[in-house]
């Protein structure tokens, strides 16, 4: 599931929100190298030179996010999630990192962690509060369409849904993980087939093949998706085929199905409207 990316979350959530202001010219260059950062690693050195330059910044919650997002999209969830924490200990209503949180904390938990009920306890804390801030939180900045607002706040209670879903794999509680997981794809803006063959995946899991093919099936003949989600929706197709005894377990791919709470596909980069410009105060 992709994630919604972009400064959408500051402020209360059911008001409009307090834009944020430098205090000075200094301030203002290392927020607009921040905001213009080429990359991932430029943007996480300009959000760590504002935030030790500049510790009571009123973009340090952006900050903190940007860094979070950055490491997400270099593939380094641990980074990711320490930075998530931060922001969240700031702006405890910044859905974009509750959401980050849930979606990762999930696909890294195991049936026999020792901490798993701990664990899935803040997925669902995390995933449950992204959904309440859902039916409240007011567009934060004027430069996003209705439209765009709209299919964030669906994609945002997708990934919600999507995350306790994964939570019920570790459980090996398959039926909530379905309910959750179609539900996720019945609130996004767009069917993620991401979404789909992780469905697919638990159908599989609870021996329920005949639900899983005809899902499987549509990710592959769709066009246009990644060739990863399609690698991954053929070999649950192997699995289910296998399920079925319509084809000889010794005649199966070679390669492993996707494990129960792995990501489909690696974790789409997040963007959005870029924020309003920051606002200058003199110093």
């Amino acid at each position: 599931m992709a994630l919604v990316c972009g400064t959408f979350a500051w402020g209360q959530a059911a008001k409009p929100p307090k834009q944020p202001k430098v205090k000075s010219k200094g301030e203002l260059e290392m927020v607009q190298a921040l905001f213009n950062a080429p990359d991932p690693d430029a943007r996480v050195k300009a959000a760590d030179a504002l935030l030790v330059k500049y510790a009571d910044t009123d973009f340090k919650s952006i900050a903190l996010m940007l860094a979070a997002m950055s490491y997400q999209q270099k593939g380094d969830v641990e980074k990711m999630i320490v930075y998530a924490e931060r922001t969240i200990e700031v702006d405890p209503n910044n859905f974009q990192c509750l959401g980050m949180l849930a979606s990762a904390i999930a696909q890294r938990t195991r049936e026999f962690d020792l901490d798993r009920e701990e664990k899935l306890g803040q997925v669902e804390k995390y995933a449950h509060k992204v959904m309440d801030l859902m039916k409240v939180v007011q567009k934060p900045n004027p430069t996003v369409s209705d439209e765009q607002w709209e299919a964030a706040k669906k994609d945002m209670t997708a990934q919600a849904h999507e995350s306790l879903g994964v939570g019920w794999v570790a459980r090996k509680k398959y039926d909530a993980a379905i309910a959750e997981l179609k539900l996720a794809l019945e609130s996004s803006s767009a069917p993620d087939p991401s979404t789909q063959v992780r469905l697919g995946l638990v159908y599989n899991l609870a021996g329920k093949y005949d639900d899983a093919l005809p899902l499987l099936d549509k990710v592959i003949n769709t066009v246009n998706v990644d060739p990863r989600v399609k690698q991954y929706a053929q070999a649950e197709k192997v699995r289910a085929l296998q399920g079925k005894g319509a084809i000889p377990k010794a005649g199966a791919q070679t390669s492993k199905p996707a494990a129960a709470n792995a990501p489909a596909t690696p974790a789409a980069p997040a963007t959005a409207p870029a924020p309003a410009q920051p606002e200058t105060k003199k110093p």
